[in-house]
């Protein structure tokens, strides 16, 4: 990969991809299935790149993520292996954040990912409903549809977590 071949490539991935990271995770749950989708979704953009790149690709490349997301292309989580060794203990000012990030991705986990995908743009992408629909090619309706039956079911399995910018203010760190 040269700097000629993808102009501009390396100082947006500087400054945007943590972003698109977080997003990413939020969607999946999984830190390394999140690597593995914004992967796959710049191997699609660089296809495109010089013209994408020269208009502001951030827009393009969330829509890739999330179209990737939802069409199911995306490897299946792989369950966790129980291993002898105890990890490093935490300190007392992480347990938290950690509470509060376990909660999250298992109320998260229990959506699905249309509702999702609606509440991560929604709330932590911070999009209006017009934004999102056109993200996610559907209807504003659609997008309150899933909305409200997303953070219905938030309520329901997680009352807890209802304060989103609190959730969006850890997540984010």
């Amino acid at each position: 990969m040269t700097d000629e071949q993808y102009p501009g490539l390396r100082e947006f991935m500087a400054a945007r991809g943590g972003s698109l990271s977080r997003a990413a995770y939020l969607l999946t749950g999984d830190h390394h299935l999140a690597e593995d989708l914004l992967q796959s979704a710049m191997m699609r953009v660089l296809r495109h790149w010089k013209k994408v790149g020269a208009n502001g690709p951030e827009a393009y490349i969330r829509q890739v993520i999330y179209h990737l997301y939802l069409s199911g292309r995306r490897r299946r989580r792989i369950p966790e292996v129980l291993t002898g060794q105890v990890p490093e203990p935490m300190s007392a000012d992480q347990c938290p954040t950690l509470a509060l990030r376990i909660s999250l991705d298992a109320a998260l986990a229990a959506l699905s990912p249309r509702q999702r995908a609606v509440l991560v743009l929604r709330y932590y992408e911070d999009l209006t409903e017009a934004d999102t629909a056109v993200v996610l090619n559907c209807s504003v309706g659609a997008v309150k549809r899933y909305g409200h039956e997303g953070l219905a079911r938030l309520r329901l399995v997680a009352p807890h977590l209802l304060d989103f910018g609190q959730i969006v203010e850890e997540v984010g760190r």
